[in-house]
């Protein structure tokens, strides 16, 4: 399949009327060690200046979480959270909305570098990461591995 098989994916605000779809998208039960919960992440993002959240839509269904922490000031910005719901994984919906994540990291200030982090643990998500160009830094930040995408 390839992205002009899929369906565009859009990254929509949260509000009071979708807030729940995201709450009810989980990932696979051998994921959930990888990353937190969507209602841990909101949760976090309350208290958080720089974060920054949408929901990863298909048409009207919900398929997705992202959040980033997006400080201006350094300039840095960070993939906090990525999940995609378990019933649409190995779809392409990842793969094709972290692209256009990627595309809006690039229009930020200053921004040179896109960094995220895993949990080194088997199953880890490292190699989807490294076919969009993501390299490990050699930084470990607690206890996970950092890796980073150079603009430049």
């Amino acid at each position: 399949m390839t992205h002009s098989d899929l369906k565009p994916i859009e990254l929509r605000e949260l509000n009071k009327s979708n807030y729940r779809d995201i709450l009810n998208l989980k990932v696979a039960e051998n994921q959930t060690k990888f990353v937190a919960t969507n209602a841990h992440s909101l949760a976090q993002a309350l208290f958080h200046e720089t974060a920054w959240y949408r929901g990863i839509y298909v048409e009207d269904t919900a398929v997705g979480f992202v959040m980033l922490d997006l400080d201006r000031q350094k300039p840095e910005y960070y993939l906090w959270r990525y999940m995609i719901d378990s019933r649409f994984q190995r779809k392409g919906y990842g793969l094709q909305a972290l692209e256009l994540i990627i595309e809006f990291v690039k229009t930020l200030p200053n921004s040179h570098e896109f960094f995220l982090s895993f949990v080194p643990e088997n199953g880890n998500p490292k190699p989807f990461y490294e076919k969009l160009g993501f390299a490990e830094t050699g930084e470990i930040e607690d206890n996970e591995r950092v890796m980073s995408l150079n603009f430049q």
